[in-house]
């Protein structure tokens, strides 16, 4: 249990007297015995009445009541166990030894700015890119005058998805014989996310002997650190030329349903250019990072400038390429709607190149050194056969909490997690005297996640020159509460005298006009408004992908998941034979991940090759085992929930709403990407294919 659920601050407008009163006549018998026990004390803050109830309060259930007096709001977030109060185990300084900070005023913090940035609609504050929103979706980079006849052959596999996942799936069923593997993509061309993905800056944010997969496989070096993103395209295709892909793969295509035909023991594929084709097995490698999220603001067609979202960047417009040199732009007064990760890596090339450049932040983002540097090409060749292997592992086992006894990569991720983990919790042992227990553990990366979420504000006040601004760029909440950004020309550029940050409190922008951008009442007027506003999540699977399959006995894949997600190991779905799920559906998400892409497609290709060698032609997850790797995955899951619903909303969390089953992290494998991992090597040596039905 985190420190904190035992270390709750009430936020109280109102007096002290009002306060007590109020929490002595509404609250539960456990809260007053606390009062009655003194364990209830009041400290001042920030002008904010805050109360620090020491209470040991229980992990089993939590439980939020909300008690409202006259001139009075006050919130307790409360976790009970059996109405005990109890000492905690170990104080900071006992886990830290003397710290520069208050534990109990950042958890503050934290939370206020959490709740302040909560709305009730979630998700559905994002408009969908259809009907009069459609243009957004269009792709800038296809060929318009694409034609083709409809095709009604027969492969072995479709893939449907062109990005890492396609093409690691393609690449180890390549390996053990599969002959006919048709790619199936929207896109023009492989690449996933990288394929639309091109706006200035565009990069990868782990490192690329670790991020671009295949490189021993291929005999490829990248050029940088940190590569780039026509690199990471030309990687993708790479990997499709060295597998064959090309010869039957089928783009700006779009799959419209797919139908299990029992009798045949095939799938049909439907598309948009009229296909019928047949496939032995389809494998759904969609991804989450191609349909853009556009915000569904007051106004937003009455725009009467130009408008494009980042990942379908109009360089017709702006002028340059992903290097930069939008001179389209020096005339321009350019607004850019969000602060994420792309945002980040697009908003110093926009600086350098519009007229003026407003910035519309919602919530800041964590920008750390990135320190990217052209790839040191003696020391690359001197690496070992095996070594990306050995790297990816390495990598994964540090960004996981694990104490690697050396740091391969040496990147700004491990050296977070170096510093969450390792000599910190031996140095507690230390001061204890003995061995932390798990709980003790949470509480010490908890607090050492303050500390260094500290130094990340303080590099935002050492880079920015204007105070108003430098406060307005600190990040409130845990590190991981959105994915952690590392640029070294973000901040800096908020020091250029055409560049304004428009901070919105948490509230998001209020209104779009035919002229401009509103926030607090006040109009920026702007000749272009561009959408950072990142990709679709937290909405249905069949949504995102763009269509429904059909499987055995008429059930739909939406029909089969109406109360949630089911399948076994994250890969296979009762009802639904021959086919398989390669990304984030109930498996272990990553910091890395190409990585996990690779691990379920080596397991995939080995699940096809050992039904193959067994004589079968049909692969299908029993219902008792999608149900038992269901209870698998809630009895995981309860450790990132907790923690996700005290961070700010982003596509992590379901915008806040945690307990909907949606967002990036709902419903996927708790224990770690480690622990899946072995998880599913220990199910491959068994060799029984456990789980699954063959015939």
């Amino acid at each position: 249990m985190p420190l904190f659920a035992r270390h709750e601050i009430v936020h109280l407008r109102s007096s002290h007297r009002m306060a007590r009163k109020t929490l002595q006549d509404e609250s539960e018998p456990s809260l007053q015995r606390c009062l009655r026990a003194k364990e209830l004390q009041m400290t001042p803050g920030d002008g904010v009445t805050q109360w620090d109830a020491r209470a040991y309060l229980s992990d089993e259930s939590a439980e939020r009541f909300y008690l409202f007096g006259k001139g009075l709001t006050a919130v307790l977030r409360l976790l009970r166990v059996s109405h005990r109060v109890e000492v905690m185990a170990a104080t900071a300084r006992d886990l830290l030894g003397d710290i520069d900070f208050d534990p109990a005023e950042l958890h503050a913090k934290y939370l206020h700015e959490r709740d302040k940035r909560i709305r009730p609609d979630g998700n559905e504050q994002y408009v969908e890119i259809t009907d009069r929103f459609a243009s957004f979706g269009d792709d800038p980079w296809a060929d318009a005058s694409f034609e083709r006849e409809p095709l009604t052959d027969h492969v072995d596999v479709v893939i449907v998805g062109g990005g890492f996942g396609g093409l690691l799936a393609a690449a180890h069923l390549r390996e053990i014989g599969v002959k006919r593997i048709r790619l199936i993509d929207a896109a023009g061309d492989v690449g996933g996310t990288w394929y639309w993905n091109r706006y200035p800056g565009a990069a990868c944010d782990v490192q690329s002997y670790i991020y671009l997969p295949l490189l021993e496989e291929l005999g490829a070096m990248p050029q940088h650190k940190y590569s780039f993103a026509p690199e990471i395209m030309e990687h993708s295709r790479r990997i499709a030329r060295h597998f064959d892909l090309y010869d039957d793969a089928c783009f700006q295509t779009g799959v419209t349903s797919m139908e299990w035909d029992d009798g045949e023991s095939r799938w049909t594929v439907f598309t948009d250019r009229n296909d019928e084709m047949t496939a032995n097995i389809v494998v759904l490698a969609t991804g989450p990072l191609n349909r853009p999220k556009l915000p569904g603001i007051a106004g937003i067609t009455s725009f009467e400038g130009h408008m494009f979202h980042t990942s379908r960047w109009d360089y017709d417009y702006t002028g340059g390429d992903t290097y930069g040199g939008l001179i389209g732009l020096s005339d321009k007064r350019v607004a850019i709607i969000g602060t994420g990760a792309t945002a980040v890596q697009c908003v110093p090339h926009l600086a350098d190149s519009a007229k003026e450049l407003f910035v519309f932040q919602r919530t800041p983002s964590s920008v750390d050194v990135r320190d990217n540097a052209p790839t040191d090409t003696d020391w690359f060749e001197s690496l070992e056969p095996g070594w990306q292997k050995r790297y990816m592992e390495n990598f994964t086992a540090l960004v996981s909490g694990y104490d690697e006894p050396e740091d391969l990569v040496g990147d700004g991720w491990t050296e977070i997690f170096r510093g969450l983990t390792g000599i910190a919790a031996k140095d507690a042992s230390r001061r204890l005297g003995r061995r932390l227990d798990p709980r003790e553990k949470e509480e010490m990366m908890e607090l050492l996640d303050y500390r260094k979420m500290n130094g990340v504000r303080n590099r935002v006040q050492t880079t920015v020159v204007n105070p108003s601004t430098a406060a307005a760029l600190q990040p409130w909440y845990r590190q991981f509460c959105k994915r952690p950004c590392f640029h070294d020309s973000y901040l800096p550029a908020f020091n250029s005298s055409n560049v304004t940050l428009v901070d919105t409190d948490g509230q998001g922008v209020e209104r779009i006009t035919p002229n401009g951008v509103v926030v607090n009442g006040v109009e920026h007027e702007v000749d272009c408004i561009v959408f950072s506003t990142g990709f679709e999540y937290g909405t249905s699977y069949t949504r995102r992908a763009g269509f429904d399959v059909t499987g055995r006995n008429g059930e739909t894949l939406s029909e089969h998941w109406a109360d949630g997600v089911r399948t076994f190991h994250g890969m296979h779905a009762h009802g639904f034979p021959n086919m398989a799920f390669i990304g984030f559906v109930q498996t272990a998400t990553t910091v890395n991940i190409p990585h996990a892409l690779a691990e379920q497609s080596a397991h995939f290709a080995h699940v096809v090759a050992e039904s193959r060698a067994r004589g079968a032609s049909v692969i299908e997850a029993t219902p008792q085992s999608e149900q038992e790797w269901l209870t698998e995955i809630e009895r995981t899951a309860v450790r990132a929930r907790k923690f996700y619903e005290e961070c700010t909303p982003g596509y992590y969390n379901n915008e806040g709403h945690v307990t909907d089953g949606t967002g990036f992290a709902a419903g996927m494998y708790g224990a770690g990407p480690i622990k899946f991992f072995d998880l599913l090597a220990r199910w491959r040596d068994e060799g029984g294919l456990s789980g699954l039905q063959l015939r």
